[in-house]
């Protein structure tokens, strides 16, 4: 169990930045994040403390996360940007700092919040996360060229705000 304890804690400390900065894009709010990464490492540990063999730990967290943030747009109450903007909205990741204004930033995540969900994920793994499509691929369990499609589509539907392109 000490070996296992260890292999736990060197994941704890490779991954948890990474997972939050995921959350908090994901769900707009830093305590739910919290919450959701704190409960995706406790899964974790219970998984390997069963005895279960973990191959990809980064890829069962990104597994284990997704899942938590679904059941988390499952009872979030819709909140409206205005209401976010008055509570002080703060995500966390510093792309505000790119930006030219506040309203473009609350403008781009509408805009996000828009897109369907499979198209959200994709390009918060590949722009947010920093993940490569070969990575993406591997933790979707679905081929390169599929990731690269679904990406190219999204980045057009985000551009345009169409609704008509191809799921």
């Amino acid at each position: 169990m000490h070996g296992t304890q260890e292999q736990f804690l060197k994941w704890y400390d490779q991954f948890s930045d990474v997972m939050f900065r995921h959350c908090v894009f994901r769900l707009s709010d830093r305590e739910k994040a919290k919450d959701v990464t704190q409960e995706a490492f406790i899964r974790l540990w219970k998984y390997v403390a069963e005895g279960n063999e973990v191959v990809n730990a980064r890829a069962m967290l990104y597994k284990i996360v997704n899942n938590l943030i679904i059941d988390e747009y499952r009872k979030k109450e819709h909140v409206s940007l205005d209401r976010m903007r008055e509570e002080g909205f703060d995500p966390g990741y510093d792309v505000r700092g790119e930006m030219e204004s506040r309203d473009e930033y609350h403008h781009v995540l509408a805009k996000m919040e828009k897109l369907p969900e499979r198209y959200r994920e994709v390009l918060v793994m590949r722009h947010v996360d920093g993940l490569s499509v070969k990575e993406i691929a591997r933790l979707m369990g679905e081929t390169e060229n599929a990731i690269s499609v679904r990406i190219h589509r999204a980045i057009e539907k985000f551009k345009t705000g169409s609704k008509s392109l191809i799921d």
